[in-house]
């Protein structure tokens, strides 16, 4: 079915201006269960969940123990048995995924010390994180209501990935790769609401594309962009906060070149090369800016971001958004 023969659907889902929304307006409040209360260390305790998403924090907690109790230095066989077999089913799926291993951890310590170090500072801003992502994740349900909530998994890695967002495994954030990435965005707070946030969105997408193992450039790209334009409209901006003046005057430059490669299965010019010295990523940036283009372009918003969400043809997507090489976008 093309994307636009959708919006001939008489149900639509419910949405408002998000810029104006408080809580208050929002009829129903999404409201985020278990996280930390009390912070002394780096060690947190967690609540009773309420109603609505979770975000658990234990694994944090766990791994502090152990890193803690061995003076930071704790081996590979104490790191596997005593954080990564004893953690949550998240941290299990997280570690599946990625390959995380006590192993792995022990190695990573012993070549960047620093980042288990200052992950422990970053736990000071979760509370606050969680009055945020209150309202986030209630604008979200405001915007989609077919909107889905799995739970948040914050855990230690091995200094990668800063975090993880599928329909299939739901949310899962490696505290010591977020709270590293300052280059993400200077203040710690907005980044972990916003990169929360757009991992949640990947949630929300088709399946197909967001779990695709081998995507072209245009679909990466798209999926990517979609997760942060969309981040941006309930939580206030995008994850990468760099791009205005990485990108500024090249525009048309950066998206013709990306035409040229947009079928190619190699991502690796566009997609998930970024470092800590260069900062990257402009598939994301070009992404966004297809799918603002669509947004802008399109007479109902409110099916807009349905149709964004529920994208499963990129190429048809892109024809319709209205985009090109160096368009402005307001």
């Amino acid at each position: 079915m093309h994307l636009r023969q959708a919006a001939h659907s008489t149900s639509k889902p419910l949405c408002f201006n998000v810029h104006n929304l408080s809580m208050k307006r929002i009829g129903i409040v999404v409201v985020i269960g278990v996280l930390v209360s009390t912070i002394v260390g780096g060690g947190m305790t967690d609540h009773s969940p309420t109603a609505g998403p979770v975000i658990l924090i234990e694994d944090v907690d766990r791994f502090y123990k152990v890193y803690d109790s061995a003076g930071g230095h704790p081996t590979a066989e104490q790191l596997q048995r005593d954080y990564i077999d004893s953690g949550s089913d998240g941290l299990h799926q997280f570690a599946k995924m990625r390959n995380i291993t006590g192993s792995r951890i022990a190695e990573t310590l012993t070549k960047r010390p620093q980042i288990y170090a200052d992950a422990k500072h970053c736990t000071a801003v979760l509370p606050h994180v969680r009055e945020r992502l209150q309202e986030v994740f209630g604008k979200l349900s405001t915007l989609y209501q077919e909107a889905k909530f799995p739970s948040v998994t914050i855990a230690i890695g091995r200094g990668k990935p800063v975090g993880v967002g599928s329909p299939a495994v739901g949310v899962m954030i490696g505290l010591e790769a977020l709270c590293a990435t300052s280059w993400l965005n200077p203040n710690v707070e907005d980044r972990f609401v916003r990169v929360i946030a757009h991992e949640y969105v990947h949630v929300q997408q088709v399946p197909a594309l967001v779990d695709d193992e081998h995507p072209t450039v245009l679909e990466g790209s798209l999926v990517e962009g979609a997760a942060d334009f969309i981040a941006e409209l309930i939580s206030g901006g995008v994850s990468y906060a760099y791009f205005p003046g990485l990108t500024k005057g090249r525009e048309k430059e950066i998206e013709t070149a990306f035409v040229a490669d947009k079928d190619k299965k190699d991502l690796s010019k566009w997609l998930y090369n970024s470092t800590p010295e260069k900062p990257a990523d402009l598939g994301y940036w070009v992404g966004y800016r297809i799918v603002k283009s669509y947004y802008l372009h399109a007479a109902d918003k409110c099916q807009a971001i349905h149709e964004i969400l529920q994208m499963n043809d990129p190429k048809a997507f892109l024809a319709m958004s209205g985009w090109y090489p160096g368009i402005s976008l307001k």
